[in-house]
């Protein structure tokens, strides 16, 4: 049997001036997305804030904007979202702090994902073990509390002495520490702030918890029930979904078309998706579609 064309082979059907337009940065486009983005998240902590009517409405959106604030950070460990180099690392680094992700390290981290998509003995993402297989480690995985401890757990030690990994170079760790020990330093004044008002625990703290588990809903689709081949036509998936879905997400739901060709911004995976749609092997029609077929093979302990 013929296997099906990899990545690589459709890539290259693409006329060189499409493929270098399909690559343009746009700094206009990215700011616009972001102020869009952030006033949309402004609006929402101001509406808990000052406990406005139906307030507590707001806490699980208002969570939804804090934690996909990841898909941009993303997007800036491939300086794609702005055209301009240093607002994708200024950007990814403000990320940093309502995420507890240290933008220096999960930069490194994401190249080696991308590297090794779905390799379970060198992807980052698979080295403490596979995606969910049972229905508890799935239920774990949704509720998010493994990404916080985590997270937590990698700040700490990034400010002392960063892990060994082949993917970090030593070069790094000086950053990392002092990247790690002003987010530490951030969340020390943080908590003290809670002994004088619990505004950071209604704005912050408990809409990211309730938010988490959606974005471990569609992290999972990202790659979930994929080969582990090299194909990134095969070991990624695209979800197809509504618009404010992708506007949340920066348009990662077209995440196959992403791992394809990682150098496309944001604002042309739909565009680059035209180009390659007749040849997704990974897809699903939603987030709900996707989850149903997944549980349909989870395993009872």
């Amino acid at each position: 049997m013929t296997p099906p064309p990899s990545h690589k082979d459709i890539l290259a059907q693409i006329p060189a001036s499409r493929r270098t337009a399909l690559q343009t940065r746009s700094n206009a486009k990215g700011l616009r997305h972001l102020v869009i983005y952030l006033s949309a998240l402004l609006c929402l902590a101001l509406w808990v804030g000052v406990q406005a009517p139906l307030w507590p409405l707001a806490l699980l959106p208002l969570g939804v904007l804090w934690v996909f604030l990841f898909t941009l950070s993303h997007e800036c460990t491939h300086d794609t979202p702005f055209a301009t180099r240093w607002i994708n690392r200024a950007v990814g680094h403000a990320c940093a702090a309502p995420l507890i992700l240290p933008f220096t390290w999960f930069r490194a981290f994401h190249m080696a994902h991308h590297k090794f998509t779905n390799d379970p003995n060198h992807d980052p993402e698979l080295a403490h073990g596979p995606r969910p297989e049972t229905w508890p480690s799935y239920l774990l995985y949704l509720s998010g509390w493994r990404y916080w401890q985590s997270a937590a757990t990698t700040v700490v030690h990034n400010a002392t002495t960063p892990r060994a990994a082949p993917y970090l170079p030593t070069r790094k760790h000086a950053s990392m520490r002092r990247e790690a020990r002003v987010l530490l330093a951030t969340y020390a004044l943080i908590a003290l702030s809670l002994l004088i008002s619990p505004l950071a625990f209604w704005i912050w703290i408990l809409p990211s918890i309730l938010g988490q588990p959606f974005l471990r809903a569609y992290l999972l689709a990202e790659h979930g029930r994929c080969p582990p081949v090299a194909n990134m036509l095969e070991n990624s998936r695209t979800t197809f979904t509504n618009r404010l879905v992708r506007f949340v997400a920066w348009n990662m739901p077209y995440h196959t078309e992403h791992h394809a060709f990682p150098n496309v911004p944001f604002h042309q995976l739909p565009a680059l998706h035209e180009d390659v749609k007749t040849h997704l092997q990974s897809t699903s029609n939603g987030y709900t579609t996707f989850h149903k077929d997944y549980q349909d093979h989870l395993k009872t302990p």
